[in-house]
């Protein structure tokens, strides 16, 4: 099977339409590659030891299945257990169970998005599918956004760094207001400073620590803390760019000037005209 491949330059699709009468040839064909699916005949998409072969090795092929082994227990099982993001081409009945909710969210939390209110309000779930991927929580009930212990662990989620900080904008007021989820929140991603209250927009240690992880933050910092020479400093040796958003006083900060034109050459234009001219701050941009 594998030498045939190799030579076909049609690829799949020629393939299988040559082989389809060869049930053996299609299966072997799938235990390679599961998306081949796509190409089977409606018959072989409907036949559950084919399936079976190919969301075993990849589980979004369910997509290519029939309806009836979508809804085929073992098949999608099976399939979301391989990749969580199959789930979303299961039947309706079998977004709805329970167990195959919890194997999907455990490999894709995101994949929340397509259980049913009962599940996006199970506690089990939910915990599983934000631990996994912290932004799921934009899809957990609203009881379950003001949970505590689910908000907390959606933040510090760590699979997707550049993505976790943002559950914090799912969480409830409350949360939102409650400085040590704030903390954890912005620590993982310096962005999720902009989804924090005024009030911690304006703690300096927040803010620290979030630009010390993404400099950019300074964007939402408060004009106080934009004025903060060691908010600023520590921003712009992480991003350059960051420099747009501090004062007018600290953009005249040869020091500040200096790290943040060597880090973004274009930062420059940021700068104070005095130091525009300066000649070892251009030579370093």
């Amino acid at each position: 099977v594998y030498r045939r491949i190799r030579k076909n330059k049609e690829g799949y699709e020629s393939i299988i339409q040559q082989e389809n009468a060869n049930r053996n040839f299609i299966l072997e064909l799938l235990r390679l590659d599961g998306s081949a699916l796509k190409y089977a005949s409606s018959e072989l998409q409907d036949d559950h030891e084919i399936v079976l072969a190919a969301v075993e090795r990849c589980g979004w092929a369910l997509r290519y299945a029939s309806q009836k082994l979508k809804n085929d227990h073992e098949t999608v099982l099976i399939a979301v257990t391989q990749n969580g993001e199959a789930l979303e081409y299961a039947s309706v009945e079998l977004k709805n169970d329970r167990d195959i909710v919890l194997a999907a969210v455990t490999r894709y939390g995101y994949g929340l998005e397509y259980a049913n209110e009962e599940l996006q309000d199970d506690y089990e779930i939910v915990l599983t599918a934000v631990t996994e991927d912290g932004s799921a929580l934009k899809y957990a009930s609203s009881e379950l956004k003001n949970d505590y212990e689910i908000v907390l662990a959606a933040v510090h989620d760590t699979v997707a760094v550049t993505e976790n900080g943002y559950a914090l904008e799912y969480a409830n007021e409350e949360l939102k207001n409650d400085r040590e989820i704030v903390l954890a929140a912005v620590t993982e991603h310096g962005y999720a400073l902009k989804y924090s209250s005024q009030e911690f927009r304006n703690d300096r240690q927040i803010v620290l620590a979030a630009v010390t992880q993404y400099g950019y933050a300074l964007a939402y910092a408060s004009v106080e803390l934009q004025n903060d020479r060691e908010i600023v400093l520590v921003a712009v040796t992480q991003e350059g760019f960051a420099l747009l958003y501090a004062s007018q006083e600290l953009k005249n900060d040869r020091e500040i000037i200096l790290v943040a034109v060597t880090q973004y050459a274009c930062a420059l234009s940021d700068a104070s005209e005095e130091l525009k001219n300066d000649r070892e701050i251009v030579l370093a941009a």
